[in-house]
C-alpha cells in the first residue's frame, strides 16, 4: 500500500500559513469546489473546445463528476496517485477536473516521456494508475503502460484515451461519458471533498541532478497560482484561451492556463501542437484571445505571420512567452507583426511567477521578464556566499511565498541543497533587478540544458552515456546554442585508451532503446583528447559551452 502523501511533503511553517490565509491567498477551499462554483455561475457557457467537441460548463462539470465516481468505484481512493501522460485533448481536462474533485492526485508526466522516466515517476509517487493515449506518433503508450504495471506493488489501472483500448485497459473516453444521476454524483463528491491543504497535483521539476523531482502543489496554493495569474493576465469570462503547449506543464495548466481560465469562467480550446497553420486557423475560428508559448514557438509564429499575414490572429489580445529567456529582438517584433500584447512570464513549477504587466511600457515588456505576481512573494538575489547583491548586479535567485512549496516530495537529501534552512528555494536562475523591480534573466547557475522549454539534466545524460556506451573515458553534456530551440544537447567525449571514437547515432539509438525521452537525446558529438578543467580539477562546463559556440560560429563548421 502506498504511504500517505503527507509523509513525504514539507509543509509551510504555521506562521506563514496563517499569514497567507489571513491575506486571502489561501481560501480554505479545494480546487474541485472552486471549479464547480465556476460551472454554477455560467452553466450554459462553452467551457471546453476540442475539434468538433464542445462542452458547456454544466456538461464538463457533470462529466468530471461522473468520471470521479467511476474511478472511486473501481478501487481508486482519495490520496491515490495517477500518472497522467495524455496529449492535449478534452480527456486531459475532464480527467484533471475529476481528480481534483475526488482527491486523486495526478502526476503530470509529458507525452514525450518513455520507459525510463515513467518507471521512475510511477515508483517514486507510488502511483496506482496511469492515463495514456493508445498510440501517439507511432509509439504504443498503452503497451508501455501495461509493462509498468508489472512492477507496481499493488493494483494497477491503465486508462487509455483513444479508439483502441485493449484487453486489461479502461476506456477513458467511456469513463468520461455523462453520468446517469449528476445530482447524486455531485452530492457524494461534495460530502467527501479533499482538504484545501491536501496535495492537489504533482508537477515535475526541471531537474538538474538526474530524473525530475516531484513538486507537491496543494489545493490552496495552486488555486491561488491560477487565480492570481488570471488576474494579472487579464483573463475573465470573455477569455478564449488556446492550449498548444503540453497541457501537463505548469505554464499552460495554471499560469493562468486551463485552470485559471476555467476558474474565471472563460473558454479553453485544446490543440495537439503549436504548429502555426492549425493554430492560426483555430485562432480565427474560435476568436482566441490568450495563449502561451515558448520562445522557439513564438519565432515560428512570427515567421508564419510575416510570410502569410496575421489577419487570423486579430482577436489575440495577449501572447504569453515563457519557459526560457526571450531574446529582446524577438520580443520587439511581437506587437508589430502579430498585433498583440506580449506578456513575458518567468517562473517555475516550484512556485514563483513573474509577469510583465499588460500596461507596462513597451521597453519593459520587451527587455525584462517581469516582476513577482504576489505582494508576499519574497525574492532575493545573492552572491556565492548568499549575500544580497545590489540592484543591477547579477545574483542567484532565492524565493519564498504563498505558492512556493518548502520542499520536494520524498527528497530530504536534495531538499537540503535546494532549500535554505529558513525555507528559501534556490531556483538556480541568475537574474538582475532593475530599479523598478523587474527581473532580467541572465542565465542559470545549474547544469541544465533548456531545449525549447524542455529542461534536460546534463548529469542525467552523462550517466546514461556512461551506462550505455562502451569505451568512454569521460563524458560532459553541455548546452549548445540553437537559433530555433535556444539550446540543444551537445556531448563532449574522451574515448578510453585505445578505443575508437563513439558514434552519435549509436549513442542516440542506445538511449532510445533504454526508453529515454527523445528531447534528451544528444544532437552533436565532439570527441576530444581531454576535457577542459577548472583550477580545482572539475570539468569546466563554461569553457566547453564557449568551445561549442565557437565551433558553430566558425566558417563551414570548421574547428577554430
Amino acid at each position: 500500500m502506498a504511504a500517505p502523501i503527507s509523509e513525504g511533503t514539507v509543509p509551510w511553517p504555521k506562521p506563514d500559513a496563517d499569514r497567507y490565509t489571513a491575506a486571502g491567498y489561501w481560501t480554505g477551499r479545494p480546487l474541485g469546489d472552486l471549479l464547480r462554483e465556476s460551472s454554477d455561475r455560467t452553466p450554459d457557457a462553452t467551457a471546453l473546445v476540442d475539434g468538433e467537441l464542445r462542452l458547456t460548463y454544466a456538461e464538463l462539470a457533470d462529466r468530471a463528476d461522473a468520471l470521479a465516481i467511476r474511478l472511486l468505484d473501481r478501487g481508486l481512493a482519495p490520496g491515490d496517485r495517477i500518472v497522467v501522460q495524455l496529449a492535449n485533448g478534452w480527456e486531459f481536462t475532464v480527467l484533471t477536473w475529476a481528480c481534483l474533485r475526488a482527491g486523486i492526485v495526478p502526476v503530470m508526466a509529458l507525452p514525450a516521456h518513455r520507459r525510463l522516466e515513467l518507471t521512475y515517476l510511477a515508483a517514486h509517487s507510488e502511483a496506482a494508475a496511469i492515463a495514456v493515449p493508445d498510440r501517439l506518433r507511432d509509439f504504443d503508450h498503452q503497451a508501455l503502460a501495461h509493462e509498468l504495471g508489472k512492477e507496481a506493488p499493488g493494483p494497477w489501472h491503465v486508462l487509455v484515451a483513444g479508439a483502441e483500448a485493449g484487453p486489461g485497459s479502461l476506456d477513458l473516453r467511456a469513463l468520461c461519458a455523462p453520468g446517469t444521476d449528476p445530482a447524486a454524483d455531485r452530492a457524494r463528491l461534495d460530502a467527501a471533498a479533499p482538504g484545501s491543504r491536501d496535495v492537489a497535483v504533482f508537477l515535475l521539476s526541471g531537474g538538474t541532478t538526474g530524473l525530475p523531482k516531484l513538486i507537491a502543489r496543494t489545493h490552496d496554493d495552486y488555486a491561488y497560482n491560477a487565480r492570481a495569474s488570471a488576474e494579472v493576465s487579464g483573463v475573465d469570462a470573455d477569455t478564449v484561451y488556446l492550449v498548444s503547449l503540453p497541457a501537463g506543464h505548469n505554464f499552460p495548466l495554471a499560469c493562468p492556463g486551463i485552470l485559471g481560465t476555467l476558474l474565471a469562467g472563460g473558454r479553453v480550446v485544446m490543440l495537439p501542437s503549436p504548429e502555426p497553420v492549425r493554430v492560426f486557423a483555430t485562432a480565427a475560428a474560435e476568436r482566441v484571445t490568450h495563449t502561451a508559448v515558448v520562445p522557439a514557438v513564438a519565432g515560428r509564429w512570427l515567421e508564419h505571420a510575416e510570410q502569410h499575414g496575421a489577419q487570423q490572429m486579430e482577436s489575440l489580445r495577449v501572447l504569453q512567452v515563457g519557459g526560457s529567456r526571450l531574446a529582446d529582438e524577438l520580443a520587439r517584433r511581437i506587437r508589430p507583426v502579430l498585433g498583440t500584447t506580449l506578456q513575458q512570464v518567468f517562473g517555475m513549477a516550484e512556485g514563483l511567477l513573474n509577469y510583465t504587466r499588460l500596461g507596462d511600457p513597451e521597453d519593459v515588456i520587451c527587455t525584462t521578464q517581469g516582476r513577482p505576481m504576489c505582494p508576499d512573494d519574497e525574492v532575493r538575489l545573492v552572491d556565492e556566499l548568499d549575500q544580497d547583491v545590489p540592484d543591477g548586479e547579477p545574483g542567484s535567485l532565492l524565493t519564498r511565498g504563498p505558492y512556493t512549496p518548502r520542499g520536494y516530495y520524498r527528497a530530504p537529501e536534495h531538499n537540503k541543497r535546494a532549500f535554505t534552512e529558513d525555507g528559501w528555494y534556490r531556483s538556480g536562475d541568475i537574474c538582475r533587478r532593475t530599479p523598478e523591480g523587474n527581473l532580467v534573466v541572465e542565465g542559470r547557475d545549474k547544469d541544465m540544458i533548456n531545449r525549447g522549454g524542455e529542461k534536460v539534466s546534463a548529469e542525467e545524460v552523462e550517466n546514461l552515456v556512461y551506462e550505455l556506451t562502451d569505451g568512454v573515458s569521460q563524458v560532459a553534456a553541455v548546452a549548445m546554442p540553437d537559433p530555433v530551440l535556444g539550446e540543444r544537447v551537445c556531448l563532449y567525449v574522451v574515448p578510453g585508451p585505445g578505443r575508437p571514437a563513439p558514434n552519435l547515432d549509436a549513442i542516440r539509438a542506445a538511449m532510445e532503446e533504454a526508453g529515454v525521452a527523445r528531447f534528451k537525446l544528444p544532437e552533436r558529438l565532439v570527441c576530444v583528447e581531454e576535457l577542459a578543467a577548472t583550477k580545482v580539477g572539475k570539468i569546466d562546463k563554461k569553457a566547453l559551452r564557449a568551445d561549442i559556440a565557437a565551433r558553430l560560429a566558425a566558417p563551414e563548421g570548421r574547428t577554430p
